[in-house]
């Protein structure tokens, strides 16, 4: 597991969902090593960007991309799917325009 103790506690909401989504993830192998294979990461990565928005985006955007991950998550988390996906979007870069 990335912290022991109180569970994180971040200025923005969607930054503390997503720390949230994230421990949820770290907290068992059955969905680490997934998490891991899927993004190539390696678990110091991990450590690494787990204050970084921008991971933290990509995290959400690792959740809301496989339904049966976004659901078990948001159930584990006793929050709507919809809520993970917000925070998603609310972290996630807006596109840039000159390329659409």
């Amino acid at each position: 597991m990335l912290t022991k103790g109180k569970p994180h506690q971040a200025d923005d909401p969607a930054e503390s969902l997503a720390v949230d989504v994230l421990l949820w993830i770290v907290g068992d192998e059955d969905r680490l090593f997934p998490f891991l294979a899927t993004t190539g990461l390696d678990v110091e990565a991990v450590r690494a960007g787990a204050g970084d928005p921008a991971f933290l985006a990509g995290v959400l955007d690792y959740v809301a991309g496989h339904e049966p991950v976004l659901i078990a998550c948001a159930n584990a988390l006793a929050v709507k799917p919809e809520r993970i996906v917000t925070a998603w979007h609310r972290l996630s870069p807006a596109p840039d325009d000159e390329w659409m």
